[in-house]
C-alpha cells in the first residue's frame, strides 16, 4: 500500500509531468525543411557523403563535439528557436531521440545536399528531398495525433513556425556543378530559372496543404562569392559572375512567386527572406560587421580554404568570430546570428511583407 508520503510524490511527479506537456504543447512548434544551411544532423543517420559529423565541425557548440550541423556552432534554426523562445531546437526527424513530448517542439526535416529538383545533389546518394521531406511531415502528424489528438496536431501546425531554405544547390551542386551539365545542356540559365521556382511553387503549395500557416523562406545567397566559388572561378578574387546572374535571377521571381502565391491564398502565408541581401552586406563590406575577411573560410584548404571539405585535417582559424564563412560553402555562426537578427527585425528592403518580429506580435494578439 502507498504511504501518504509516496501518494502525494507520485501526484507531484505527475502534475509535473503533465505541466511540461501543457507548456509544451501550447509554445509555438517549429518545422524546418530545406539543405546543408538549416540540416541539423539528418545527414548523419544516412549513407552519404554529404555529412559534418567529424571534428572541427561543431569546435564552438556547447559539446564542443560534431553534431551534424555545418556550422562551427548554432544554425540558423538553431539561433530562431532561441530568439522565440523555445525550449530547444527542433530535433533531426531522423533522431531516435525524437519521440514523446519532445515531437511538440517540432522537428527538423532539412538534409544537406537536396535541392528543388530531386536531380539536384545525386552525387550525394542517399539525401532526403523534398518528397520525402513532405512524407515525413506528414508522419510527424500522424505521431502527434496519436500524442494529442488529431484536432490539437492541426492546431500545432497551424501555429507552428516554419523555415524553408532551398535553392542554392540547384546551381551550385546541379546546374553548375561541371561545364555541360545535363540541366545546363537542357536550359539557358534564363530559362532554368523559372523552372525551378514552377517546381518550388509546388512544393510550398504542398507545405501550406499540410496545414503550415507561417511560412518563412529564404532566398539564395550571393552564390558567386563563397570560398568555394572564388577558388574554383576567381582570379583575383572576384565573385562568380555566372553564380551571381543566377542568384540575381532566382531571388526576385522568388519573391514574386510568394507574393502570388499569398495573393491566392488570401493571406500573407509566405514570407519572403531576402538572405542575398544580408549576406551581401557582411561580403562587401566584412569589417563593418566584426569580420577580418568575407573570402577565406576559416576552415578548408587550398585558395581562400575553398577546396574540398572541412576536415580535421584542414586550416583552421583560431577565432570563428572573425570569418564570415566557416567552411567553403556555409556561414560561421556569427554570421548566421546576423542573418537571423534580420529576419526577426529586419526592414521591407530584407523581409517582406512582414519580418518575424512582426509575425510573432500579430499572433499574440490574435
Amino acid at each position: 500500500m502507498a504511504t501518504p508520503s509516496s501518494t502525494i510524490s507520485i501526484s507531484l511527479s505527475l502534475l509535473l509531468i503533465l505541466g511540461v506537456a501543457i507548456s509544451q504543447s501550447e509554445a509555438r512548434a517549429f518545422f524546418v525543411f530545406g539543405d546543408s544551411l538549416v540540416d541539423s544532423g539528418n545527414n548523419d543517420y544516412l549513407a552519404t557523403t554529404a555529412r559534418a559529423d567529424s571534428p572541427p565541425y561543431g569546435i564552438d557548440y556547447p559539446t564542443r563535439r560534431p553534431t551534424g550541423r555545418f556550422s562551427n556552432g548554432y544554425n540558423i534554426p538553431d539561433i530562431i528557436s532561441q530568439r522565440i523562445g523555445s525550449s530547444e531546437s527542433p530535433l533531426p526527424y531522423l533522431s531516435p531521440e525524437l519521440t514523446g513530448q519532445r515531437l511538440l517542439v517540432g522537428a527538423n526535416f532539412a538534409s544537406a545536399g537536396i535541392g528543388i529538383l530531386n536531380d539536384t545533389g545525386i552525387q550525394f546518394v542517399n539525401i532526403i528531398r523534398m518528397p520525402q521531406q513532405l512524407d515525413y511531415f506528414r508522419q510527424y502528424q500522424s505521431r502527434v495525433s496519436r500524442l494529442i489528438g488529431e484536432a490539437s496536431t492541426q492546431r500545432l501546425v497551424n501555429q507552428a513556425l516554419v523555415l524553408m531554405t532551398l535553392g542554392g544547390n540547384d546551381f551550385v551542386n546541379n546546374y553548375y556543378l561541371v561545364p555541360n551539365s545535363a540541366r545546363s545542356r537542357q536550359y539557358a540559365i534564363q530559362d532554368y530559372v523559372p523552372y525551378v521556382i514552377a517546381e518550388y511553387r509546388k512544393i510550398l503549395l504542398n507545405v501550406y496543404n499540410l496545414g503550415a500557416r507561417h511560412i518563412i523562406v529564404t532566398g539564395t545567397g550571393p552564390l558567386g562569392c563563397v570560398p568555394a566559388e572564388l577558388a574554383q572561378r576567381s582570379r583575383n578574387g572576384e565573385c562568380s559572375p555566372e553564380l551571381q546572374r543566377a542568384a540575381a535571377l532566382f531571388n526576385p521571381q522568388l519573391a514574386q512567386m510568394l507574393q502570388g502565391l499569398n495573393s491566392e491564398v488570401g493571406s500573407n502565408i509566405f514570407i519572403a527572406a531576402n538572405t542575398q541581401q544580408m549576406q551581401s552586406n557582411f561580403i562587401t563590406n566584412p569589417g563593418a560587421y566584426g569580420f577580418i575577411t568575407s573570402k577565406v573560410a576559416c576552415c578548408g584548404q587550398g585558395p581562400y580554404n575553398g577546396l574540398g571539405l572541412c576536415t580535421p585535417l584542414s586550416n583552421l582559424c583560431p577565432n570563428r568570430d572573425l570569418y564570415a564563412f566557416w567552411d567553403p560553402f556555409h556561414p560561421s555562426e556569427k554570421a548566421n546570428k546576423i542573418i537571423v537578427q534580420q529576419i526577426l527585425t529586419g526592414s521591407s528592403e530584407y523581409m517582406s511583407p512582414m519580418n518575424l518580429s512582426t509575425i510573432l506580435a500579430m499572433d499574440s494578439e490574435a
